[in-house]
């Protein structure tokens, strides 16, 4: 018995390229290789720079908030804020509200690497942005900000 043949007209049958979705997705792959590229002499990668680009904004977090504030998996925190504190950029401190907590705080040495770094940030949107005008760039960021919100408090 042979299988009915595919309709290409089927809308399941749309190109990926035509995939919204999917392509955040690639464009979200992209961004994160070229970005742990420029971080690669660091040793550090994305995950680990956009935790120090969070608790910049904070006096401190608490450990646990930093996964759903990130949306990070709870099992990778432990392991981001260990490889975070090695380096010198991150430490933790006991809570004052609450003495089995930690705190998770940015170092001096962690704003040094955060300035250091910023450039190559810059550069890596730079690359990825570079076939729109500065106004598309703008309403593109407006738009994924708009969408992103919601996951992003």
């Amino acid at each position: 018995m042979n299988p009915a043949p595919i309709d290409a007209h089927e809308p399941w049958m749309r190109g990926l390229h035509a995939d919204t979705g999917y392509l955040l997705y690639r464009l979200g792959l992209r961004s994160g290789q070229l970005f742990n590229a420029s971080l690669q002499e660091s040793g550090l990668r994305l995950r680990h720079y956009a935790m120090l680009r969070f608790l910049a904004t904070t006096q401190g977090t608490l450990q646990r908030e930093l996964s759903a504030r990130l949306g990070y998996d709870p099992s990778a925190i432990v392991g981001l804020v260990d490889d975070l504190e090695e380096a010198g950029f991150a430490e933790r401190r006991p809570s004052p509200d609450d003495r089995r907590s930690r705190i998770v705080a940015l170092t001096e040495d962690g704003r040094g690497f955060l300035r250091d770094t910023d450039e190559a940030g810059l550069r890596v949107t730079a690359e990825l942005l570079g076939p729109l005008d500065p106004k598309e760039q703008e309403t593109l960021h407006a738009l994924l900000l708009r969408i992103a919100e919601p996951g992003l408090t």
